[in-house]
């Protein structure tokens, strides 16, 4: 194995590259992402990113560095150090992410700590979850005539620990069609009462799909309605040790044939006018 590149800490720094690795197969990286894997002298990575993954860059020094809610994991000041540190160090250091660097990844905390001491960055993109989830249930994220808006949303960030009766922000944007949560396994049955409670475009009946570890050997999926979903139904199913995609709207419809069972506001609307 080749050793990594180091040089003089009185030269100019190295250059920090944040990374997406994808939902989590190693050949979803995208080809830039893994040239670079391939070039680096020093890799630091997600808790989330497969061996698989890993196996691009096996020259690089390799460094866990993830964050996973509930374990011992490093704390973003850390690893912001730890970068600088290595950019006086490497030439070539990639800061693995799973998914994309700038959804839920804590981007631009260390971009702008890199920033501010003066070293290089560049983000290379990656295919978030909910797109491989998407394609994986072969299922569009937007419909014609029934979704056109789709949400992006976690409770894990700032909403630690909940207790039974506290309220949970479901959704920032009441009017998205298609809704996405990341890191939202604990909170399930909580969010679906909610969404059913308190937004008349989710009822009972709306398609709910969940994906865990998605487009890895280990992917698991359970489909069902909200209701079924607030009922706790799914409580029991998830698997804790594999990050859960929670995916809500008629655009999902299970059987897409059924094209009746889960009408827009417009038909709605449009019904009320013959039968009035």
């Amino acid at each position: 194995m080749n050793q990594p590149t180091s040089k003089p800490s009185s030269q100019v720094p190295g250059k920090v590259y944040l990374v997406g690795a994808g939902p989590g197969a190693a050949d979803l990286i995208t080809v830039r992402g893994a040239k670079l894997l391939a070039q680096a002298d020093i890799v630091f990575h997600d808790a989330l990113v497969e061996p698989e993954m890993l196996a691009l860059c096996p020259q690089a020094v390799q460094i866990a560095v993830g964050k996973r809610c509930g374990k011992l994991s490093s704390a973003q000041e850390f690893i912001n150090k730890r970068l600088i540190d290595a950019a006086h160090k490497y030439q070539t250091i990639v800061r693995l992410k799973g998914g994309d660097p700038m959804l839920f990844g804590r981007a631009d905390e260390e971009i702008q700590t890199l920033k501010a001491a003066g070293i290089e960055i560049e983000v290379v993109p990656g295919i978030t979850a909910a797109l491989a989830g998407a394609a994986s249930i072969q299922q569009s994220l937007t419909l014609r005539g029934v979704s056109r808006s789709v949400a992006f949303i976690t409770l894990a960030q700032g909403v630690e620990n909940l207790a039974p009766d506290q309220p949970i922000q479901p959704i920032a944007n009441p009017t998205a069609d298609t809704l996405v949560y990341y890191m939202g396994r604990k909170d399930a049955a909580k969010i679906a009462q909610q969404l059913i409670a308190q937004y008349s475009h989710m009822s009972q009946r709306t398609p709910v799909h969940i994906l865990e570890a998605v487009s890895t050997p280990r992917e698991r999926q359970w489909t069902s309605t909200l209701q079924e979903l607030a009922e706790g139904k799914a409580d029991g199913w998830f698997d804790s040790t594999s990050p859960a995609l929670i995916m809500i709207g008629a655009a999902l419809k299970i059987d897409a044939t059924e094209k009746d069972v889960f009408c827009t506001s417009d038909e709605i609307e449009a019904s009320l006018k013959k039968t009035g």
